[in-house]
């Protein structure tokens, strides 16, 4: 079940750094903050570990003028609020973007998906085919890593309980991989702030503490993705890599340009893991540019076909 509810925005949000209102939704007992900007084609921007809709602002500000930007946080992350017993889970992140798709009833989506924010979304692209048209995909992945030494070493040392123990204690996530996620450009100390503030207690942390562990131990969930993907690989899509990324190798985009014909690849030289904010200015054009050629690219097929 699903339904607006009211709620406040904390009071260290920087209106100047963060200048959209702050909109929440009671989801499945959760509250769900997101930010709905703009109007136009609709752009649903999901994030990862451990940032939230933060992330996009530079995105947002940029793109609203000609697009619906819609950003939202999952439980747990940002401004919004889990429901008791909530595990963190990405399938339960999943679920949850679904269930966001159908109460603002959204359709025509480009579905723009960063780290977890990929596997995340094209699994609510699986289960509601009919609301998605496109997809931007930057630095992610959709199919199981078990025995893939990069991933492996990653989430067990991550994911492994003294580094578990320090992300709930020292917000290790965000301190280490915001910083290093950035290869471009050093995060000012009020972007590090909101980040921090974010998740600013052990018990917030507990949602970014989770997922290093569930990139393997999620392997049914990755699995279905996997299983899934023929099904919306004729979908136009946008591949946007930062190409200084320590966590998705050139390995990964290769496969996601295998898996969707008909793709247009732009890499961003230098950028890293959070590429949209890395690099907002590049990443910006890379969609807008896409967007304007698929546009007349769609425009000549249906004047051929009448």
């Amino acid at each position: 079940m699903a339904g607006t509810t009211e709620s406040a925005r904390p009071t260290w949000v920087d209106d100047d750094l963060f200048p959209f209102e702050s909109r929440f939704l009671e989801i499945d007992g959760h509250t769900v903050h997101y930010v709905d900007e703009g109007s136009g084609p609709t752009l649903l921007l999901l994030h990862g570990n451990p940032t939230w809709s933060f992330l996009w602002r530079d995105v947002i500000r940029a793109l609203r003028d000609d697009f619906r930007c819609i950003a939202l946080d999952y439980p747990g992350f940002g401004l919004s609020t889990p429901r008791p017993g909530y595990r963190y889970l990405p399938e339960q992140h999943a679920d949850v973007v679904t269930a966001f798709v159908d109460a603002l009833g959204l359709e025509g989506i480009t579905l723009v998906g960063q780290d977890w924010g990929g596997p995340i979304g094209l699994a609510a692209a699986q289960r509601r085919p009919g609301a998605f048209d496109r997809l931007v995909l930057a630095n992610t992945w959709a199919w199981p890593v078990n025995g893939v030494l990069h991933f492996e070493g990653f989430s067990r040392i991550l994911g492994g309980p003294p580094i578990r123990f320090l992300v709930r204690q020292l917000n290790l996530v965000v301190n280490a991989f915001i910083p290093t996620g950035h290869r471009r450009r050093r995060p000012t100390t009020a972007e590090m702030t909101h980040y921090r503030r974010a998740l600013d207690t052990p018990e917030r942390r507990q949602a970014s503490a989770v997922l290093p562990s569930r990139i393997l131990a999620s392997r049914a969930f990755f699995t279905e993705i996997e299983a899934g993907l023929a099904d919306i690989a004729h979908l136009p899509t946008l591949i946007v890599w930062g190409d200084a990324d320590i966590a998705f190798r050139p390995q990964e985009r290769e496969r996601l340009e295998a898996t969707f014909p008909d793709h247009k690849t732009v890499i961003v030289e230098g950028a890293g893991t959070y590429v949209e904010s890395d690099a907002p200015e590049e990443f910006v054009a890379a969609i807008r540019d896409w967007t304007a050629t698929h546009h007349d690219d769609t425009s000549r097929a249906g004047e051929r076909d009448r």
